[in-house]
């Protein structure tokens, strides 16, 4: 796999814990077994930009104030959406 910021074919899927804000600011949490992309070259560990989306979508359409400081990325994206879709996102 290549890497995003080195452009080696030195990456590879992992998962890692991340720390995120929500959407309000107020606080961050840990979300635990988050799938990303380590590079064995460079050393960067990074979410793609699908992964990104996706948690800040469903961030947006959740009731956050149910998520305490730590949650697992399987827990967090299972949790009911308020909503359909983040009708914010215009793309």
């Amino acid at each position: 796999m290549r890497c995003n910021w080195c452009e080696k074919d030195e990456a590879k899927s992992i998962v890692c814990t991340v720390y995120w804000e929500l959407p309000d600011g107020l606080r961050a949490i840990e979300i635990l077994d988050t799938p990303a992309i380590h590079c064995l070259s460079c050393g960067m560990e990074y979410q793609t930009e699908d992964i990104i989306e996706e948690l800040e979508d469903h961030l947006m359409l959740i009731d956050t104030e149910k998520i305490g400081k730590s949650i697992t990325y399987d827990q967090l994206m299972s949790l009911p959406k308020l909503l359909k879709r983040n009708y914010f996102r215009f793309n």
